[in-house]
């Protein structure tokens, strides 16, 4: 069912302006975007429709090279905002909403908005009469802080909404690279046929910030990397390599292979914690050529004896047929070398040997989701000569998807779900099911690093981590992919 109406709250922060508008208007742009569809911006701010609108275009039209080729769709774009202020911890104020003609219709909620506000949001629009049994909501992560106080989200999301109409969103299921892994999985047998713990030796995941926290230190301290990225981002990413086939790309068969492989996740016992888990936090250091400060010296920092980790690298296992003694490589921080978020498949050697090669050739295959989507592929190729015999060097086989897409526009991970949103398809949405197994494997991480009193390591910004994080994968033989 296609929504007649987007109400998005929180419509002037930074998600809303710089990412769910303009990702509306590229929908704008290629027709995509429902006719009749009206949307409506929410906020605590006073602003006049114009005013709100004014803000909206100024963030579209900083990111158009030639303005002139857009004039028409940005002025019908225009056309379809309207904007009221509301106050979302006074339910009273939820009463202007009533007399809307906009929220006569069945609409796509969407909660741009802290987790804090989830409840409040969803019980006065059920006051007001503006929830329907076709009304459909879409929420951000994080879907609470541990397990217990996402049971407490979900639960009060579903006294208003139902099930199937709420939209948990990741935005990393949205990319193209990431659908692409499902193609590329399920639609080439090459592929399919070699997926499995006999030919594959160990799977890496890395997602890497150069950023720091923006502002964010209050929020971002009472949380760290674990819960923050790893709960959510790579879990998913992990989900996607290790799943089974789904029965059909319907919404419940993915969602049910992908819970399978969350709960098959080994637990990280307390005697196990320190052999396979590294945490760190930045100090001091350069990014890009220019000097930048440690978390502790951040200049929101209101703890500068904060043990909260900037880094987490785990190793783990997915304990079923498939993957059954394949370690995953888990790392992910802020403030690293490089902006980089990449799948990494090692295969295993070759049984025998038959040709010369100069270094020790393994095949992998890497999924780049960024900075710049694609995957590629090493292969052991003949080096080039008559007068030597047959020796053996890596090449590399790339699918850029910029180049690949002929100057066609490469869709926004938003753009993907908000589509599919408005359209009624949750099938790249996360399932209740899924946050609450994700959170109860990452809180028991949580708990072993308390009970043994890990502390993080100190790495300097810039660099790929704690030293100690190469350990997990030397130790095994093994070494990260950058």
């Amino acid at each position: 069912m296609i929504s007649a109406n987007l109400i998005i709250f929180g419509a002037t922060g930074n998600l809303s302006t710089k990412k769910l508008f303009p990702a509306l208007f590229e929908l704008e742009k290629q027709n995509l975007l429902p006719p009749e569809i009206k949307l409506l911006g929410l906020a605590s701010q006073t602003l006049t429709n114009d005013e709100f609108a004014l803000i909206v275009k100024n963030e579209i039209v900083a990111k158009t090279e030639n303005v002139k080729l857009i004039d028409k769709k940005l002025a019908a774009f225009m056309n379809r905002i309207n904007y009221l202020p509301v106050n979302f911890e006074e339910p009273a104020s939820f009463e202007i909403l009533k007399d809307q003609e906009l929220t006569k219709k069945d609409s796509l909620y969407y909660f741009a908005t802290p987790p804090k506000f989830f409840a409040i949001i969803s019980h006065a629009l059920d006051q007001v009469g503006l929830i329907t049994p076709k009304s459909k909501v879409v929420v951000e992560k994080p879907i609470g802080e541990n397990f217990e106080s996402s049971l407490r989200v979900n639960n009060a999301l579903a006294e208003v909404f139902r099930e199937q109409n709420i939209y948990r969103i990741d935005h990393y299921l949205g990319k193209e690279t990431v659908q692409n892994l499902l193609a590329l999985r399920f639609a080439n047998r090459f592929i399919y046929s070699q997926w499995d713990r006999n030919c594959i030796d160990h799977v890496q995941i890395t997602v890497g910030e150069t950023l720091g926290l923006g502002g964010r230190w209050s929020y971002y301290d009472k949380i760290g990397q674990l819960r923050d990225m790893v709960q959510n981002h790579l879990m998913q990413l992990l989900c996607l390599v290790a799943m089974e086939p789904p029965a059909s790309l319907k919404y419940g068969d993915i969602q049910n292979e992908k819970l399978k492989v969350i709960r098959a996740l080994r637990e990280i016992t307390i005697d196990e914690i320190k052999n396979n888990i590294v945490i760190g936090q930045y100090d001091r250091g350069w990014i890009n050529g220019s000097p930048v400060e440690g978390y502790l010296q951040e200049p929101d920092c209101k703890n500068d004896s904060s043990d909260t980790e900037t880094y987490i690298a785990i190793k783990t296992y997915v304990d079923n047929w498939r993957w059954s003694g394949v370690p995953f490589y888990l790392r992910t921080g802020k403030r690293l070398r490089e902006k980089v978020t990449e799948i990494s498949i090692h295969y295993k050697e070759m049984p025998h040997k038959i040709f010369q090669s100069d270094s020790n050739l393994v095949n992998t295959l890497k999924i780049r989701l960024q900075p710049n989507e694609g995957i590629q592929m090493s292969v052991a190729s003949k080096r080039k000569g008559i007068a030597e015999k047959i020796i053996i060097e890596s090449q590399t086989l790339n699918l850029n998807f910029d180049d690949f897409s002929d100057g066609s526009h490469l869709p926004d991970a938003y753009e993907r779900l908000l589509f599919d949103a408005i359209h009624g398809d949750p099938a790249l949405f996360v399932s209740r099911e899924e946050v609450e197994a994700s959170w109860q494997w990452c809180d028991q991480i949580t708990r072993s690093l308390n009970e043994n009193q890990v502390k993080p390591m100190i790495y300097q910004a810039g660099t790929w981590g704690p030293a100690t994080a190469e350990l997990l994968t030397a130790k095994d033989g093994r070494t990260w992919f950058a």
